[in-house]
């Protein structure tokens, strides 16, 4: 298959119609799939009404297909014609959050095809900020289906580079609009029950929900990898490099033990660091991911420094770990996917 590439500026005015906007909506609309950039990571879109369509989302990026898709829109009706209803909670945070990186699980109506909710009775469903995203909705007037543009398991795509690396001549097209913003997918909530609960964490914070609804629960379920998902991103392994990752919880001298063991032991070692310890760690690859003292800094480069290892051939990988408050737990729970939950404590 060939694989189009469609560059546009990533400030595309969504009002007016753009040629190459208007080529990928119109391979939507034949149910082909296509990546685009959101403000989190890019995805690969497909009708949400499609089973055809949706099953080719899951075929280019190898993904099991008990783990359900978020859907992507860019109006309220289309939402509407998605659910059999819109809880007050979910309400008041689609205007608080809306467009952007909050992705709400709602009661699914029939409309949604099936392999879009793994055969859940709900769906999870978000607007996202990005002009580029919102052109391309609107012009196909599709919900589409779009988890991140790459293959399963690997590092999510922050730019239309990433993607083609993953999947070129799998998928149709590539809307290429420049890096993306927040770098990690967005927070998914469950409003279904009395108490709005953390399904993932991502680009929205629980300290920001609260302020909106009030008290937020985390689903215990995040660190229980044997139940069926209401959240993508959840259930299996995610955004690991080809070296295997060990997170490390303990001093700067603690991981320089480990370092320096491995290194004797005649392995390639490669350092996640941060802008604080970048000088004070050595390996034989060390890439800071931003600092510890803004954490929304290691949020916008932890997966593209993942790919940078894999262009550095190192045979592990070692992280340090960072705070779980604000932002930060969705760093750590990228990491510990990244890991497989490999950890070393001093």
């Amino acid at each position: 298959m060939h694989t189009n590439v469609w560059y546009v500026d990533e400030n595309v005015d969504s009002d007016k119609c753009y040629p190459q906007i208007v080529e990928a909506a119109q391979l939507l609309k034949q149910n082909e799939v296509i990546a685009f950039p959101t403000e989190t990571v890019y995805g690969l879109g497909g009708n949400a009404l499609s089973e055809k369509a949706v099953a080719k989302i899951f075929e280019a990026k190898g993904r099991p297909a008990d783990n359900p898709l978020i859907v992507h829109v860019a109006s309220r009706p289309h939402v509407e014609k998605l659910v059999t209803t819109i809880p007050k909670q979910a309400d008041q945070l689609m205007n608080a959050f809306w467009p952007g990186p909050l992705t709400i699980v709602l009661p699914g109506g029939e409309s949604v095809a099936s392999n879009v909710t793994a055969g859940l009775d709900t769906v999870a469903i978000r607007m996202p900020d990005h002009p580029v995203a919102l052109a391309l909705l609107t012009a196909a007037n599709l919900p589409l289906a779009a988890p991140s543009a790459n293959l399963s398991g690997k590092p999510s795509p922050t730019s239309a580079q990433h993607v083609i690396h993953d999947l070129d001549g799998r998928i149709a097209g590539v809307v290429d609009g420049g890096s993306t913003g927040v770098g990690l997918e967005s927070t998914v909530v469950d409003c279904s029950g009395d108490i709005v609960t953390i399904l993932r964490p991502g680009g929205v914070t629980k300290e920001q929900l609260e302020e909106v609804v009030g008290e937020v629960k985390i689903d215990p379920a995040l660190s229980d990898d044997g139940h069926q998902p209401k959240s993508p991103g959840v259930k299996y392994k995610h955004y690991a490099p080809t070296a295997p990752v060990t997170l490390v919880d303990g001093s700067y001298s603690f991981i320089q033990q480990i370092v320096d063991k491995r290194r004797a032991e005649g392995l390639k070692v490669g350092v996640l660091a941060t802008e604080e310890s970048k000088e004070l760690l050595s390996a034989d690859v060390v890439i800071p991911c931003g600092s510890k003292e803004e954490l929304i800094t290691v949020a916008n480069r932890l997966y593209d420094v993942l790919r940078k290892f894999d262009e550095s051939n190192v045979d592990e990988i070692y992280s340090e770990v960072f705070t779980h408050e604000g932002v930060g737990a969705a760093v750590m729970n990228r990491l510990s996917k990244a890991a497989n939950n490999r950890i070393i404590k001093e």
